[in-house]
């Protein structure tokens, strides 16, 4: 058999089966011209597609998801995806269009790229999305001399990224008792991190990278400015508060007139997003609040290779 026809029907495979996601965190929504760079970066490679794109100006945050296969060596080992390179890149662009001690805004973050998360989609698993997050851990710690902390699947004791983000301070507003603006910590990490430097650049902070099996954000809408309150329902919602198992909740600013509990379902099988609903507007109603009907901050995996493969059959 041909070598380069059995490496195309290799690779055709692994584009139709074997895929892994990226969901990309950017501190950045405002600027547009800082937003350009990053996405041209994740064009340079056709065979990653960008899915999805989120961005919220009151947060001043963006998230990126993105696609692509992952090949196997003759033993079953992963060794190449194009979204390896694609995510380094946008990395980069973000470093030299964003400094993290101009940024603000009302959602917590420690980075100018504040999360990489790495999900298995179709028949891939975590194993391959591990492999993937470790290669861009190393790459960026290396490359632009930056403390990257592994997280769940990524991190050797499965270190969860909530515990980590606790042990960084990353949850503490520094501005006003309600936002986040520059770099407020120490320059040297509190924790010694899993790839990259002890001392950080005050303009790129930290990043934390991950692997996980399928996780949901998930936003809730409260027509109120009673942040108190907003932070109340968040920590009675969440499994750390006595609330519902595998859901995380913060309670922040959102705009002029509202504020919003932000959620991620851990299992969003088992705990689904109505369930979460139900349960804040009940504790709501309990202190005379309305809320609005929440919203999914990305598509579901179904949905993410539905679109993936339409792409990249138009373009083949």
């Amino acid at each position: 058999m041909d070598p380069n026809s059995e490496c195309k029907d290799k690779k055709k495979s692994a584009t139709q089966s074997m895929l892994l996601c990226c969901k990309l965190y950017i501190s950045e929504s405002r600027n547009r011209e800082a937003l350009e760079p990053i996405e041209r970066a994740a064009k340079l490679d056709p065979e990653t597609v960008i899915i999805n794109k989120f961005q919220d100006r009151d947060y001043n945050r963006v998230n990126y998801t993105l696609v692509s296969y992952v090949i196997h060596d003759s033993t079953g080992c992963p060794i190449y995806s194009p979204l390896h390179q694609t995510v380094v890149a946008m990395v980069a662009a973000a470093y030299d269009a964003i400094n993290l001690e101009q940024h603000s805004g009302a959602h917590p973050r420690l980075g100018v790229v504040d999360d990489i998360l790495i999900h298995p989609l179709a028949r891939a698993s975590l194993d391959e999305a591990s492999w993937l997050a470790k290669k861009v851990a190393a790459d960026i710690g290396n490359r632009f001399q930056v403390p990257v902390y592994l997280y769940a699947a990524a991190h050797p004791m499965g270190k969860a990224l909530d515990t980590i983000r606790r042990e960084l301070g990353y949850y503490r507003p520094n501005f006003r008792g309600i936002q986040w603006a520059g770099w407020a910590q120490p320059e040297q990490v509190p924790v010694k991190p899993d790839e990259g430097p002890e001392v950080v650049s005050r303009a790129r902070g930290v990043v934390m990278i991950g692997a996980h099996k399928w996780v949901a954000m998930y936003n809730i809408p409260i027509m109120s400015t009673d942040l108190s309150a907003a932070r109340r329902i968040a920590q009675r919602v969440s499994a750390r508060g006595g609330g519902l198992p595998t859901v995380q909740t913060l309670g922040l600013f959102h705009g002029e007139d509202s504020t919003e509990i932000a959620c991620i379902l851990l299992e969003p099988n088992q705990i689904g997003a109505d369930r979460v609903q139900n349960h804040v507007e009940t504790l709501a109603s309990q202190e005379s609040l309305d809320v609005e009907k929440g919203y999914f901050t990305d598509l579901s995996p179904e949905m993410i290779i539905e679109r993936y493969m339409k792409l990249i059959s138009n373009s083949s």
